[in-house]
């Protein structure tokens, strides 16, 4: 799934966004809160990590826009600043999580994984759709009980899929959360051949990927 990173560290910053997409998602990575709020308006975010000391504006000024016109997606700050009052003033402007600087990797993606699941997942954190689970915690597809080998893309689909079942999902919206660069999904057959390749990883499974000419895909349970 997208996620916005925000960190004006260029090192950090690099560390994240690879770190991340190694862990499947998608990443839109900025140096400053100007540049994370024009990124907000144009795309949608599963989640946003935000640095608290950025140039131009600042992770807090970033979040109170963003709530002040509705953008609910969820935000984990990053800062260096430890202080209770700190941590107090960031939740109150609209921060989700905290992380203080030094931080573990490993514990930046479980808070994340976090996140994601607290609008849609707060009683099962496992997705569910006929004969198919999806652990975001692990990132593992189940069919009947069993794991299945899948692709980044072919994970990113699936649980874009099992997120917004049973509605139709566009194109546009699959080519913006699954890929890095949606103008590589867009206009092209690739997001079929993924989608024909994803449906022959499935087989028999009751739960199948069906096509709305014109519009986009939507997962139904026979």
């Amino acid at each position: 799934m997208r996620v916005l990173v925000a960190e004006d560290d260029p090192g950090l910053r690099s560390v994240l966004e690879r770190g991340l997409r190694e862990h499947g998602y998608v990443v839109d990575a900025v140096a400053d809160g100007s540049a994370a709020l024009s990124y907000l308006r144009s795309y949608s975010y599963e989640a946003a990590v935000l640095d608290w000391r950025m140039p131009k504006q600042s992770g807090l000024d970033v979040v109170a826009a963003m709530r002040a016109r509705g953008d609910r997606t969820p935000v984990l700050m990053l800062t260096a600043r430890d202080a209770t009052e700190d941590r107090v003033e960031g939740l109150n402007q609209g921060a989700d999580d905290y992380l203080v600087k030094p931080f573990s990797f490993a514990e930046l993606v479980a808070r994340l994984s976090a996140l994601q699941r607290r609008p849609a997942l707060s009683i099962d954190p496992v997705l569910s759709c006929g004969d198919l689970e999806f652990d975001p915690a692990t990132r593992v597809v189940r069919l009947h009980g069993e794991p299945i080998t899948l692709t980044t893309i072919e994970t990113g689909l699936i649980e874009l899929l099992m997120r917004r079942a049973p509605s139709v999902v566009n194109r546009r919206t699959i080519a913006v959360q699954v890929w890095d660069d949606e103008a590589d999904a867009v206009g092209s057959n690739t997001i079929d051949v993924h989608v024909g390749r994803l449906r022959a990883k499935l087989g028999e499974a009751s739960t199948r990927i069906e096509t709305v000419r014109g519009v986009g895909y939507r997962l139904v349970v026979e």
